[in-house]
């Protein structure tokens, strides 16, 4: 490493942006994620999600891509899915 602070990468927008949810397995935990998204990135396509369970069956990591307008949709779309109690992670 230089010692230099590096600069995120620069993200131009819109574009499609890819996320992963990642929740503690339950009844209505990949509704409730998806309703969420498409509040937030309208258009959302339910036939390209992903939906695959821990080994152990106790999280669900939900993936799927959205159109992406700008940082603060993402930083809402975050907060709301973190704000739900259910959501571990958003990558």
């Amino acid at each position: 490493m230089n010692g230099k602070n590096q600069e995120a990468p620069r993200i131009d927008f819109p574009c499609q942006y890819p996320i992963k949810v990642i929740g503690n397995a339950g009844e209505g935990f990949v509704a409730l994620v998806t309703d969420i998204v498409e509040r937030h990135a309208p258009g959302l396509d339910s036939s390209a999600i992903d939906i695959i369970e821990s080994k152990n069956g106790r999280f669900l990591s939900v993936r799927m891509e959205i159109t992406a307008t700008g940082p603060d949709q993402l930083q809402e779309l975050n907060a709301e899915l973190k704000a739900t109690g259910r959501v571990q992670m958003v990558l």
